[in-house]
């Protein structure tokens, strides 16, 4: 690939598009049609003038992205999903290829974003940090006497790309560059990587403080942002990217399904070449394969050996990889990293079966193909290992716990030696408790039985399907409710391991100690156009007439209540919005400024620093909610949920026609 600077912006989008069909027979699929043609109208606000999707329409939006127009490779795995959908109704390809030209030049850094990515040795993959269980507990010291393993992969990709640019998408941009940092320090480009988590499993987004990916010393202090997180002198101003494997992964899985669909139509050259496109993102995304610091599985001790080979891999779509280096005149050196924390909400079982199976998908690497059947065998596996007693898929397991590689608790069952977690990853508020993971992850599992039948994942998918519709009301009025919040206690019954596994869907003792509670319900449009999707794809497979009743029902009562002129939306109450005027951590003594000249140091607040947020229209209602006013109500329409809950009318449309 060029380098971005090399390569013209890709085309802005037109002002409205039209389908060249609206009436296809199918009510469902024109549901489909006339939510694509809203997402696309740009005076509905969901594309940037450069025809970045932003994360939602609304700019004040504090979830995981703490600002409604950032944007994440999540919103651009949708969007490649929304246009491969969009291409098997009209057999219109040109949106798929414009959503994979934005995503080169915007998302995925190019050569001139990583200029030093030719420092790096597999050898020297790293150096360690131990993550702090607070975010008081940082900056933390790099310590260079802990052994770290040889990245396994290294040499493979530089032999089959050269010493190219890593080909994944950054986790999250600042498309209006609302905090000014720019690109590459420039301080005014749009369109900007940042971060924001860099703090523990405690640091929620209230907590975080945003920075740009390339520190080239704007805003922040001295050293830049970087000394918040490390100890040290003498920093050198760098670059560092955060993938999110699963964004990478469904990007992997729309491509399968717009490559069967076009050839299903006689081919298409430009759904060929952005195959390509996606079975290279999955060559990198490997590196979401294997432990942070390539140790050993199991590891219970920073000493445990450095691994030289795949004992190192645990083939689960982990959290992230992250890579970095020097930005230039600071050196020649570049680091990789895997991670070590596995989320169930994670794993697409789909993604890795067609990596390894599916010929136009297959990456170039010699050893891409197994890695990937392996993975895919181990992550129906992990759904397994994690089912509760009910049926709802708990959160996952560690090769390094307390991200320091402690030694686990005595009792903790394991995963191929890793220890399980109730909420990997992060705990303000518990990684698991949210339906919406379910949903995202299950789907997955249902795409890949419709596509290959496992037995294995029907057990899983129908332990989970009743387990949901038990917890699924339709009520007499026309509305519905489906879980919102999720409880769960104990743990898996087995250490699981290639020797010792259960599959038997009859065994009622199985997990039989590990339960999940459903304690708050929810109309949410997002979640339940996850959920139906989840349901027509097991619906299809198994001929599950009652569930495909459930399905149909489900996106006939969301149309009838929730239908508006940008698409489908609910209202929401933001009782979190009170911690706008949480406190941030910062070191003793740590003062440094964002661009626009705000203030960061022990007692800033989240407000105080982002104070560009008193200009936005709606904050009239959080400021009166923080001074002891109602709690504010907004309708939301992000992104991800407008084109899932689209994808939902139109994958009922295909499956039942």
């Amino acid at each position: 690939m060029a380098a971005q600077d090399e390569v013209k912006p890709p085309p802005a989008p037109p002002a409205a598009p039209e389908p060249p069909v609206k009436n296809t027979g199918n009510v469902y699929t024109d549901h489909f049609l006339e939510l694509w043609t809203d997402i696309h109208k740009l005076s509905n606000g969901y594309f940037s003038p450069e025809g970045i999707p932003y994360h939602a329409v609304e700019t004040l939006l504090v979830e995981a992205p703490d600002q409604g127009h950032e944007t994440t490779s999540e919103a651009y795995s949708y969007w490649m999903w929304l246009e491969a959908m969009y291409g098997r109704v009209t057999k219109d390809w040109s949106h798929l290829d414009r959503a994979w030209a934005n995503a080169e030049y915007y998302i995925i850094p190019s050569l001139a974003d990583q200029p030093t990515i030719k420092g790096y040795s597999p050898r020297k993959a790293a150096t360690y940090a131990p993550e702090g269980d607070l975010p008081q507990d940082y900056p933390v010291a790099l310590d260079s006497r802990i052994p770290i393993g040889v990245d396994p992969i290294g040499e493979e990709l530089k032999t089959t790309y050269g010493p190219a640019p890593i080909y994944g998408m950054h986790w999250l941009l600042d498309v209006d560059n609302f905090y000014g940092f720019g690109k590459r320090g420039d301080g005014k480009s749009r369109g900007a990587y940042i971060n924001t988590f860099q703090r523990g499993p405690e640091e929620s987004v209230w907590e975080a403080i945003p920075q740009p990916s390339w520190d080239a010393f704007v805003g922040g202090g001295p050293n830049g942002f970087l000394d918040i997180f490390q100890k040290g002198t003498g920093f050198a101003k760098q670059w560092k990217y955060t993938n999110a494997p699963d964004a990478d992964a469904r990007a992997v899985q729309a491509m399968y399904w717009a490559k069967k669909w076009a050839d299903e139509q006689g081919g298409n050259t430009s759904v060929d070449a952005n195959t390509e496109k996606a079975a290279k993102m999955g060559d990198y995304l490997r590196y979401s394969l294997f432990d942070k610091y390539f140790k050993v599985i199991p590891c219970k001790s920073p000493s445990c050996a450095a691994a030289s080979d795949y004992s190192s891999a645990h083939y689960l779509l982990s959290w992230y990889y992250a890579w970095g280096g020097a930005a230039p005149g600071s050196g020649g050196w570049s680091w990789r990293i895997g991670s070590s924390h596995n989320h169930s909400g994670y794993q697409n079982p789909l993604a890795a079966h067609v990596l390894a199976q599916f010929a136009p998908l297959r990456p170039k690497s010699p050893k891409a193909a197994g890695d990937w059947a392996t993975s895919a065998r181990r992550q129906i596996e992990f759904y397994r290992w994690l089912q509760s007693a009910e049926g709802g898929i708990a959160g996952g397991a560690t090769n390094s716990w307390k991200g320091r590689y402690d030694a686990p608790p005595a009792d903790a069952k394991t995963f191929y030696g890793m220890a399980y977690q109730s909420a990997p990853v992060f705990s303000d508020p518990p990684s698991n408790d949210w339906f919406g993971f379910q949903v995202w992850s299950v789907q997955r599992v249902a795409e890949y039985y419709y596509v290959t039948g496992d037995a294995g994942a029907k057990v899983i998918l129908d332990k989970w399907v009743a387990w949901v519709k038990a917890n699924t009301k339709l009520k007499p009025d026309g509305t519905y409710e489906i879980p919102s919040s999720l409880q769960w206690t104990g743990q898996p019954s087995l250490d699981w391991n290639d020797q010792t596994q259960n599959f038997n869907g009859s065994d009622k003792t199985f997990n039989a100690g590990l339960h999940v509670k459903v304690t708050s319900t929810t109309p949410d449009v997002g979640t339940t156009a996850g959920l139906v999707h989840t349901l027509t794809f097991y619906a299809a497979k198994a001929n599950d007439k009652d569930t495909q009743k459930l399905a149909k029902e489900l996106l006939d009562r969301m149309w009838a209540k929730f239908r508006d002129p940008k698409g489908l939306s609910n209202i929401e109450t933001r009782k979190d919005y009170k911690r706008f005027n949480d406190a941030l951590h910062l070191p003793t003594g740590w003062k440094g400024k964002m661009p626009n000249g705000d203030v960061i140091e022990n007692g800033s607040t989240f407000a105080s620093i982002r104070s560009k947020y008193k200009q936005d229209p709606d904050w009239a209602k959080v400021e009166a909610y923080l001074k002891g006013g109602p709690a504010p109500t907004f309708t939301y329409h992000r992104f991800w949920a407008q084109t899932h809950i689209a994808l939902a009318y139109a994958t009922y449309g295909w499956l039942f026609p």
